[in-house]
């Protein structure tokens, strides 16, 4: 499902979803890294997403979106908001997403919204379900997103007519 289509980065949005510190005690007292989990998007339906580790916040960040600019792959968006229900999987995350109505906006949490955001759904309605970790939130809803698929395409594997 990735597109090799090259979106310039004016157009990309970028969201820091959680920043991790982790420390290692060594004889000296303790050296702090830190993990980053980024999203990138365009907003219109190309979405990614990729964990950065780096000595400093700032390039822990730019690894991220480095990262998450490779793995982008495109999400099917009809008129602001998801074609169908959907529940995504990720290790003990679950995320169920629902469309919503114009003016509904992304009911979502943190995590969840970063990634809808950036791909350009403004209307949905979500709910994470088990694990609320990040990273699993993250990769459950591109889960989730990834099985989304347009009526048209539903029809044509069925081998109906697009009436």
């Amino acid at each position: 499902m990735s597109t090799t289509r090259v979106i310039p980065e004016s157009e990309l949005i970028e969201k820091v979803v959680y920043i991790n510190r982790v420390a290692k005690v060594v004889k000296g007292g303790r050296r702090f890294s830190f993990g980053a989990i980024v999203v990138v998007g365009d907003g219109k339906g190309h979405v990614g997403c990729a964990h950065g580790k780096a000595g400093e916040v700032p390039e822990a960040i730019s690894k991220g979106t480095e990262r998450a600019k490779r793995s982008m792959s495109s999400v099917t968006v009809v008129d602001g908001t998801l074609p169908h229900e959907v529940i995504g999987q990720y290790g003990a995350s679950k995320v169920f997403l629902r469309p919503a109505g114009k003016g509904t906006g992304v009911i979502a949490g943190g995590a969840v919204r970063a990634v809808l955001e950036a791909c350009g759904v403004e209307n949905v309605l979500s709910k994470a379900i088990g694990s609320t970790n990040p990273h699993n939130l993250v990769r459950a809803t591109l889960n989730g997103l990834s099985k989304l698929q347009s009526r048209e395409r539903y029809l044509t594997k069925l081998g109906k007519p697009l009436d």
